[in-house]
Order: structure tokens, then sequence, then C-alpha cells
């Protein structure tokens, strides 16, 4: 999402005050005045509070977007990638709700909105998968005979362990150095090697 500086200075202060405040607690004058900017600037920009929610929710998501897209550049085995992606998933996620107090409850509360949000980082994040399955199979690391699949079932898998990671309940009393050789254990098993 390429963004002037003013969308972004909006963007940021709404970010700030929808964690401080939540959405139904921060007016659209409260995030003008905050960022030092009239209201009709504001509307140029945006015509309602659930836009600049939305183009809060994209700005997060293309935090996390851009921390995959590190981790699937780096020169590591393809298992190794496999399992950094989804921990870096997982924690910029946990990170993400953390940093923004209040927009945790709204975060859940308004899930539908955030999964309009979320299509597009979806579809970059199982692109992401395919292409390291892709490349795990060409190495014989992995044994996958339907790689568009495979991908697709460890996003959402990881989709669905957002909310307990979140909360602590996954791996309850693990770290993730813990944890990582029992989850690699068991994703390498499901991709049909175990090197």
């Amino acid at each position: 999402m390429s963004i002037s500086k003013t969308e972004r200075t909006f963007v940021d202060v709404a970010r700030q005050l929808f964690a401080k405040n939540g959405l139904e607690g921060t007016t659209m004058n409260d995030i003008a005045v905050a960022s030092g900017k009239g209201r009709r600037t504001l509307y140029t920009y945006f015509s309602k509070k659930e836009d600049i929610y939305s183009a809060v929710i994209e700005s997060e998501l293309e935090r996390l977007s851009e921390k995959l897209d590190e981790v699937a550049a780096r020169k590591i085995r393809p298992q190794d990638k496999i399992i950094e992606l989804i921990y870096t998933h997982l924690s910029t996620i946990r990170e993400t709700v953390v940093r923004n107090g209040n927009l945790r409850a709204e975060f859940f509360r308004n899930i539908g909105m955030v999964e309009k949000v979320r299509k597009k980082f979806d579809a970059d994040e199982i692109a992401i998968f395919q292409k390291v399955y892709e490349s795990g199979n060409l190495y014989g690391e992995f044994d996958i005979e339907n790689v568009d699949l495979v991908a697709e079932i460890t996003h959402y898998c990881i989709k669905g362990l957002e909310v307990p990671y979140i909360y602590g309940r996954l791996g309850q009393g693990l770290t993730d150095e813990t944890s990582k050789p029992l989850v690699r254990k068991f994703v390498y098993g499901a991709l049909g090697k175990f090197m």
C-alpha cells in the first residue's frame, strides 16, 4: 500500500488512538485533532472511521508481510525456512496485538472486517509457502504431491493458531526455542520427510 505522508500520519495516529481508546471510543475528530490536521483533510483520505481502521489493519499486515519476505529471502534450507515462517508469523501477530492494547479486543470483535482486509496478505503468505515447498521438493527435502494444497493448509493452520498463541495457551510452559524441535518433528513428518 503506497500512501502519502499525510495519510501515513492519520493511520499512525488512528492506530495509537484505537489502541488506547478502542474503535468505539475514538472519533474521526479525535484522529484529526491528534494528528494536527483538520477534519476536512482527514475526510479527504478516509470517508469514515471504519476506512481508517481498515488502513490500520492493512499497515500492520504489511509489517508482518515484510518480515515474512525477509525470512523467505534467507539462504537456509527449505525445512528450516518453513519453521522460521511459522514462528515469524505467530510472534509478529502476538507483538502486534500486544502493542496495540485495546485494539486487541476490537480485532476479535470485528473479525469480519479484519478478514476482508486480510485477503491479500493471506494470498501472499500462501504464495511464499508454495515457493518454499517447491524448493524443498526440488532439493529432495520434501515429498509433497500437491504443493498448492499443502501451502493453503499450512497457512490456515497457522492462522488457526494465532488466538491460542496470542493468549499464551499454545505450548504452555514452553519457550519458542524449546517448542521448535517438537514443531519441526511434527511439520517435517507431515511433509513426507524427516531429516
